[in-house]
């Protein structure tokens, strides 16, 4: 695809698709070439399905031209994170274990995908299981980030940030146990939406840790991730259409919102670099101009979600592994860092596993106590921007800790509480890399969350600086 043709947005592409101005076979096949070029140095994909992107390409032309008319995404070229089931197409969920498994039917999110007409230009790489937040793969290869190519992308989805930040795709679906949407969407530079919990189907996804797993949307603008939102999820909104919720009549010069914006007090500035310090102090002004009201929230047990959330994915990681026969029969096959940590779930005793749950409720009545206040909170995405490929610890401020731990720190308790939350560009450090907002809702407030996003997405242009 040519600079431009990359970076439309879905609602640009269809209408040149739906005036047939431009074929989806046509846009199809500008995507292969780019993935051609590009994906050999950033290596998002696991799976490129040229054969079929062009036979579903062909299949949207005769329909476009007929006005059998899906909607948005009709004809538009999509990824999907090699973790999701798709029939008669093998899902590896970036596993040794599962390289040649091929499933027997679609998941829950590729059947409504392919109800809506999109195109599958191929499998994204993954943390190998989607248990980690790099994506360097052991089996597959490193996916690499593509404004520094010698930083990660995040993780799990990270094949999936990197292919929609690079153009070579509009759009990806992922999941999100600890901030594996969110994470790689902060560094990539793109919108990614971790959804309320049961809002989109998991099934058909690989799992991770079944109570903390959700699936969500991963695109270029906060409209796109509102477009692919409409076409997956399996719990409407109240109108059933999330990007009509967002009132796109074009960009405004200076929108403006009267949205009451919490601050935390406690957990979401702790520890936190001070460059990701200084933009998310920009971002609030930027809100603050556009109307906004900043009022400091607290979360007083907020702290106490870290370690049952640790407990309750080390548990369930276990048990759906055990369950599969996969672990400990074949331990040799996983990864050093995988394999790890399913050594540690052994030790979570039944009694920290319930009294984690138990913690887990006290934790989402905070948060409702702040909505009662407030309609969203402002945090990072990322208490740091991407570390490099191969970096274990980062030091912010006088603190030395895991990657691992920074990352999910900040991104855990969304999931822990199945609240929904959203990463937006909103900055760059001084060497270029990329800085996310994190806007966290209540629940079932996607609708609340998108249009908050959107608002600012429009008063900046962060979302339309692209990596050279």
């Amino acid at each position: 695809m040519t600079s431009e043709l990359a970076y439309w947005t879905i609602a640009e592409a269809a209408a040149q698709l739906r005036g047939g101005k431009l074929s989806p076979v046509e846009l199809t096949q500008a995507a292969l070439l780019r993935i051609e070029k590009l994906n050999p140095q950033l290596n998002a994909f696991i799976t490129i399905t040229v054969e079929r992107a062009l036979r579903d390409a062909k299949v949207a032309e005769r329909e476009l031209r007929r006005r059998q008319y899906r909607g948005l995404l009709h004809g538009i070229p999509i990824t999907l994170k090699d973790n999701i089931w798709t029939r008669g197409l093998r899902t590896t969920a970036g596993s040794k274990i599962l390289k040649d498994f091929v499933p027997a039917s679609d998941a829950e999110i590729a059947k409504r995908l392919w109800n809506a007409g999109a195109v599958l230009l191929g499998k994204t790489n993954l943390h190998e299981f989607a248990y980690g937040i790099t994506t360097e793969n052991p089996h597959y290869g490193a996916t690499r980030n593509p404004w520094n190519t010698e930083r990660i992308p995040g993780g799990s989805s990270g094949g999936s940030a990197a292919a929609v930040a690079a153009g070579m795709a509009f759009a990806s679906v992922g999941t999100d146990t600890g901030g594996s949407i969110r994470i790689p969407s902060a560094f990539c530079s793109i919108v990614g939406l971790k959804p309320t919990f049961g809002r989109v189907s998991c099934n058909g996804i690989v799992p991770l840790a079944a109570t903390l797993d959700h699936a969500g949307p991963v695109a270029r603008t906060v409209t796109d991730v509102a477009v692919l939102l409409d076409a997956i999820a399996t719990k409407q909104g109240p109108d059933g259409a999330f990007h009509r919720a967002l009132r796109t009549g074009g960009r405004t010069k200076k929108p403006r919102t009267k949205v009451r914006l919490g601050w935390p007090r406690e957990y979401f500035f702790e520890r936190v670099d001070e460059e990701v310090k200084h933009a998310m102090e920009k971002t609030a002004q930027e809100f603050e101009k556009m109307g906004a009201r900043i009022e400091e929230v607290s979360l007083p047990r907020i702290e106490d979600s870290v370690e049952p959330s640790t407990q309750i994915a080390l548990a369930e990681a276990l048990e759906y592994h055990e369950s599969q026969g996969y672990f400990p029969a074949r331990a040799a096959d996983y990864g050093e860092d995988v394999r790890k940590r399913l050594e540690m779930g052994s030790a979570i005793r039944a009694v920290d596993y319930l009294k984690a749950q138990q913690a887990r409720e006290r934790v989402r009545e905070d948060f409702r106590v702040a909505f009662e206040r407030v309609d969203v909170i402002l945090a990072p995405s990322t208490p740091m921007t991407a570390p490099r490929l191969g970096q274990d610890t980062v030091k912010i401020g006088r603190e030395v800790e895991s990657v691992r731990g920074a990352l999910v720190r900040m991104n855990r308790p969304a999931n822990f509480t199945g609240f929904p939350a959203i990463s937006v560009p909103c900055g760059f450090s001084r060497r270029g890399l990329p800085i996310g907002m994190a806007l966290h809702g209540p629940e079932w407030g996607e609708a609340k969350l998108l249009r908050i996003a959107f608002a600012y997405e429009q008063a900046t242009e962060w979302h339309l600086r692209h990596p050279e």
